[in-house]
């Protein structure tokens, strides 16, 4: 009688309602802001009881955070001809923000609430800072150099894809690749002033 192999495993009901509750929460906090969003809401969106949000992430603040894993796939930037950083982490940046609703929901949440701020630095501090350590010709210098790149890429977040403002909405690509490139270049490679 020949082996028959065993049936794949079913999967756990825990893990599609996990799922359904993580896909309805980054919709509600996309669409509604973190602040606004509500457990009720999330739950009725995953047609599911609040009390099973609440059994799985204990309340909205690590809901939020589980449901906002960021990873920015920063390029390797020792691949990079080093005169290219800046320009080549801004095409990133604009690749990764048109159109991502959890990064424009994750920085609504980081500028209004302290999870969202935590989760922030959490992105600044393992995502950011060794990309920066691979170009900056000071050691000591990545951190403050990696702030200053971070000030102008949020702020180009906030001022496009949060507030809207209309300058900032109207530049296309190549404008803004062209004037915030040298900036990034500039803190991340330039000598210390």
């Amino acid at each position: 009688m020949p082996d028959t192999p065993p049936p794949p495993p079913t999967p756990r009901r825990s893990d599609a309602t996990r799922t359904a509750i993580l896909d309805a929460a980054r919709e509600r906090f996309a669409a509604d802001g973190y602040e606004r969003a509500t457990i009720r809401a999330i739950a009725k969106d995953a047609n599911i009881d609040p009390s099973m949000v609440m059994r799985y992430y204990g309340n909205k603040e690590g809901l939020f955070a589980a449901a906002v894993a960021v990873d920015l796939k920063l390029p390797d930037l020792g691949t990079v001809p080093r005169s290219d950083v800046g320009r080549a982490l801004v095409a990133h940046f604009l690749d990764m923000w048109e159109d991502n609703e959890v990064l424009t929901a994750l920085l609504r949440v980081g500028v209004t609430n302290q999870a969202g701020a935590e989760r922030m630095q959490g992105i600044f501090r393992d995502q950011l800072l060794p990309v920066a350590q691979q170009v900056c010709p000071d050691p000591e210098q990545v951190p403050t150099r990696a702030a200053l790149c971070a000030t102008q890429v949020l702020g180009l977040a906030l001022t496009r894809y949060v507030l809207r403002f209309p300058p900032a909405t109207a530049l296309v690509r190549q404008e803004i690749v062209a004037w915030l490139a040298p900036t990034i270049q500039r803190y991340l490679t330039a000598p210390s002033p």
